[in-house]
This record gives structure tokens, sequence and C-alpha cells, in this order.
């Protein structure tokens, strides 16, 4: 079984490797800015009285590197946790490597050597915050990859299923490059010991140690009400028996983590409700690019559009369009337009395939669903058919992002946490539909929905629209 100094110690090597790397690399861009100021004379020609050779810069070089490693470990750049942003990381090196470079400069100049370029350190400078941002850049992407293969995992357990722990539990499942894999979760209410999706409902909070000894955990995560303080005493003297690394999430007076803000004033913590984040400027700049994408798609598509339009038309008798009312932003219901993909009558069909669902929840989902046309299987393979969704994107009735629109009758089987994702636009693409598409539980498409409304901006929009092109390229976990 996994434990705590595991992680540590996992945790150190990292720490090392990136000190190690920074080392090479604030040497490297050291020597590459002399190499700007003094072969390639960039900044004005360098003159015979200022000329330094290299080796009048390998002392400075080396004092550099340790004032800007003593500058970052100070400033917590090797102790980051998991899920800060690339943006924040460089922020932060170009906070330390422009302290250290004032600290060198103020004791170089101090002593007036003669010889040392202002210009120098400057290249310095900025070469070494380019530098070490992009290697930031390469271990964030290689430790996302590996992790989204279950490589340098840390397996959490999750105690308490309220609404706080299925917020934790989406808040991992939508950022699987953070790292943790949920075996499960606990709790002792019979009516929320039930699976969620993925995630195995494993037993009571009584059943900690058994769970300790019998699965693989290297993270307790505990989301139980304060009132429940017994019992949060009980778990973490558990963990610690055990070695098991535990953490304790407030419920803060039963709120989900999800509805609460917290700000400050003169240190004074101030707790307040979060609103839904897709309101007023904010709503206002989604809906002016979802018109002006939507109206650009229709034009620029129009041939495919009409050569789709052509090919269902000859393939098989019906109407080229598939109509069905859909739910959208706070229950109102639309039209919502399609390509037909089926033959005529299909929809009559339907009950007699229920016992064919393969998909977890609510929704239909059919991996070989006989009622598609030949034509039919393609366009949804590719998510072709759902192109005149663009139109009820310029009507206002969609967005380009957001949860997908539900049947009617899917939403009078929601529980009440489903009907979150009510409170948005429908989307023409989703944050589920680029991480698994038909392959994930309802339960998990649902909390993917939620992440996105309360994580909203609009470079998030923008990455799922990224993410989206070669799943639908692709294909993947279509059908």
């Amino acid at each position: 079984m996994a434990s705590a100094a595991k992680i540590r110690r996992g945790n150190r090597l990292l720490t090392l490797g990136l000190v190690l790397g920074d080392i090479v690399l604030i040497n490297a861009a050291f020597l590459l800015a002399y190499f700007m100021r003094y072969e390639l004379e960039w900044g004005g020609k360098v003159e015979d009285f200022s000329y330094a050779p290299v080796r009048a810069y390998l002392p400075v070089g080396l004092v550099l590197t340790v004032i800007l490693l003593a500058v970052f470990g100070f400033e917590g750049l090797y102790r980051r946790p998991r899920g800060v942003s690339w943006f924040n990381q460089v922020y932060d090196l170009f906070k330390g490597t422009t302290i250290g470079i004032a600290i060198l400069v103020v004791l170089y100049f101090g002593l007036r050597p003669y010889y040392f370029s202002r210009l120098m350190f400057a290249y310095s400078w900025l070469l070494i915050t380019v530098f070490l941002g992009f290697s930031r850049s390469v271990v964030g992407f290689v430790q996302a990859h590996l992790r989204k293969r279950g490589i340098g995992v840390e397996h959490c357990l999750i105690v308490g299923a309220g609404r706080v722990g299925r917020t934790i539990m989406q808040n991992l499942v939508a950022q699987p490059e953070l790292g943790y894999q949920v075996i499960g979760f606990l709790d002792d209410d019979p009516q929320k010991r039930t699976d969620i999706g993925r995630f195995k409902a494993l037993g009571t909070t009584a059943e900690v140690a058994r769970i300790l000894e019998t699965e693989e955990v290297d993270d307790v995560i505990i989301t139980l009400p304060w009132m429940s303080h017994r019992k949060i005493l009980a778990i973490m003297d558990q963990c610690q028996t055990q070695g098991v690394r535990f953490r304790f999430v407030p419920d803060l007076l039963q709120m989900s983590l999800s509805q609460v803000d917290i700000d400050e004033i003169n240190g004074i913590p101030l707790i307040g409700i979060r609103e839904v984040s897709i309101r007023g400027t904010s709503l206002l700049v989604k809906r002016a690019i979802d018109v002006t994408a939507s109206a650009f798609g229709l034009l620029f598509l129009a041939p495919l559009i009409l050569l789709v339009a052509i090919a269902i038309r000859l393939e098989s008798p019906g109407p080229v369009l598939f109509r069905q009312r859909r739910v959208g932003k706070e229950g109102r219901a639309f039209t919502c337009y399609k390509f037909r993909s089926m033959w005529q009558g299909a929809e009559e069909q339907a009950e007699q395939l229920t016992d064919f669902n393969e998909t977890r929840g609510i929704t239909f989902k059919m991996r070989n669903d006989p009622r598609l046309t030949r034509v039919g299987r393609l366009i949804r393979r590719t998510s072709i058919d759902e192109l005149p969704q663009l139109y009820n994107i310029l009507r206002g009735e969609m967005s380009l992002v957001g949860p997908r629109p539900p049947l009617p009758s899917e939403v009078e089987r929601y529980e009440d946490w489903h009907r979150k994702r009510l409170e948005v636009a429908p989307g023409l693409t989703c944050l589920w539909q680029v991480m698994g598409r038909s392959l994930l539980p309802f339960d998990e498409m649902v909390m993917l929905d939620i992440y996105y409304i309360e994580n909203w901006s609009l470079g998030l929009d923008f990455r799922i629209l990224l993410r989206t092109i070669p799943t639908v390229i692709f294909g993947t976990g279509a059908y």
C-alpha cells in the first residue's frame, strides 16, 4: 500500500529535478546573454576597453544562480500545489528573476567593475524568464500526459458524498492532469451509498480502517460537516496510524464549496455566496461570440450543409432535418434542430431498445443502433448531424459551449443536484464531450457540466472548442 512517505519521496525527487534543471537553464541563459552582447554585439558595438572575456563572467553566473535558487525557494516555487496554472508559474518566475537580477545589479555595480555590461544583465533577465517558463511548460505537459495514463497518480478516498464531496469529485474528474484518481467514497447516509458514475460507494465512515488496509490509498479527503467532528477526528487518527495523508475540507455551514466565495478585509475573512459565473458582462461577451461564430459558421459551412442534405434525401425518405423538443436555460423548452440520421419512425422503436442502453444513467446511447442510416452513421460519428444547431445558437436558444440540451423526459428524472446544469444556455459542445463523450456515465457528465458552470471563462470556452476539433475528427466516444 502506498504511503505518505512515498508521496513525499516523489515530491522531493521532482523538486530535485526542478532545481537541477533550473541550474542548467540559468547558466545556459546567462551564457547566451553574454554571446548576444559581446559576440553578436546586440545593443551597440563593444569597444576594446570595455570588452570582458567569458571567464570574467563565470563567477557572476555562479552568484546569480545561487541568488535565484534562494529567491525561488523563498517564494515557494519548488513546493507548488497541484493545479497551479502555467501563467501563475511564469508570473512567479518573472517576479523571482526580477528580484534576483536586481540583487545582483546592486551587488556588482556597487563594486563598480568597469567592464560589466548593463545590457548583459537585461538579456539575462529576459532569457532566464523565457527558459524557465518554457521548462515549466514542458514539465507540466509531461506530468499531465503521464497522469492521464495513470502514471504518478495519487489514489484518493473521499469521505462524505454530500454537496462538498461531489464538488471535490467533479473537480478531480474534470482535471485529470492534476493526477488524482478517486477510488471511491464513504458515507453514513444509506441514500448516498450508491455509485456516482465511476465513483464507487465503498461503505460507511466506520470502515475507513478496512479500506486503508485493503485498497491502495494515498490521500484521504474528508468532506464531512463539522457537527461530525468526532468522526472526523477518528478518521484522522486512523490515517495517521496507517501512514496515509489526510486533508479536511470544512463544510462551511453545509454550503457547497461551489457556492462559496472567500474574501478578506485587513486579514478578516469574509464568506459569501458565489453566483453563476456566466452573467452580466461575461454573458454579453459570450453571446456576441456566439452570434458572430454561428453566423460565420452557417455561411462558411453552407456547401457542406447542402451536400449532407442531398445525401440524406437520396438515401432515405423523410425530412432532412430532425426536430425535437429539448430543455434549455432555466427549464425553457425549445425546438432543437439536427440532420436526420435515422430511418423514418425511429422514435417509435426507442422503447424496444431500452435493454440495449450502453450508458449508466437516464440517457440512452447504443453503439450499433439499427435505426441509423449509412449516411446517419457517418454524420453521427463526425458530429456533422449537429451543424443545424448553429441556427439554434443564432436564435439565442443555445451557445457554442455549454451543457448539452436534455430531453424533457430526462429532466423529469433529474435529481435535485442535476438541475444545476439548467442554469445556463445549452451548448453545441461541452466539457464532457471532449473528455469521453458517450463513454462517460450520466452522473459524471453532470459533474463536468457543473464544473464548467462554476469555473466558466472565455479561456475555458476556447480550450473546449480547441479540444472539440480532434475529438470530432477521430470520433472519440461517438456512437
